[in-house]
């Protein structure tokens, strides 16, 4: 039987503040293969995409094409300033730490990648191995494959999720899964028209912090409305 509610969290920009580290590590990279000009408006138009379709895109956006050989590149360097810098978006811990409710993580990145994020902010604890990425499934975000392929895999019914996304791509993916879409625009990425671009690709509500998701998630009845105030 499928379990009643289940709370889908996006990785990257939600659960942990890493999208201005991850743009900086694709500047770098593409400049040691020299390559300028990948700067952080470039990646802010891939964010919410896996590295596959987020080298075809920067190919799109400045004509350069990435050697294939050195795809590894790109997580190298992101896993170095991961490790020195990733901290986890702020209030997340204190939401976290009471959430009653099921949960898993459906992120385009990979599962090394995921692993990594959560385990050197102290987030692995509460996902244990319910972890998904769109490495799993045929097609990456904004087709909503990861997320129906995480509420099958966790029991549930795509209209009985709720998904936290902080990406125009993520959010048309929720919401094309049949899902209820809430828009994060706290990570350290934000900027003036992000919860605009939320709201136009389907968002139910925009959050800029945890204790307004909580509230949001109360008033959807995923969480009492003592629950919500308490986080």
């Amino acid at each position: 039987m499928a379990r009643s509610k289940l709370i889908i969290f996006d990785c990257d920009g939600v659960l942990v503040d890493s999208e201005p580290l991850a743009a900086r590590a694709y500047e770098r990279v593409y400049e040691k293969h020299g390559m300028s000009g990948v700067g952080v408006n470039i990646i802010a138009q891939c964010v919410g995409m896996k590295q596959s379709d987020i080298i075809v895109r920067i190919r799109e956006l400045t004509g350069h094409q990435f050697p294939e050989h050195a795809d590894g590149d790109i997580w190298a360097e992101t896993k170095i300033l991961f490790t020195k810098e990733l901290k986890p978006t702020n209030g997340i811990v204190p939401f976290l730490d009471p959430l009653g409710l099921e949960r898993c993580v459906a992120s385009s990145s990979s599962v090394e990648r995921i692993n990594h994020s959560l385990g050197v902010t102290g987030l692995a604890q509460f996902f244990g191995g319910s972890i998904y990425s769109s490495s799993m499934v045929r097609r990456g975000k904004p087709a909503p494959d990861i997320f129906l392929h995480a509420a099958e895999k966790m029991g549930a019914d795509p209209a009985d999720c709720v998904v936290i996304e902080d990406s125009p791509f993520g959010i048309e993916g929720a919401v094309a899964a049949g899902m209820t879409a809430i828009g994060y625009t706290g990570g350290g990425h934000t900027y003036p028209e992000h919860g605009a671009r939320l709201t136009a690709c389907g968002a139910a509500a925009i959050c800029a912090d945890w204790n307004e998701i909580g509230l949001q998630l109360a008033k959807l009845g995923f969480l009492k409305e003592s629950a919500a105030a308490a986080e």
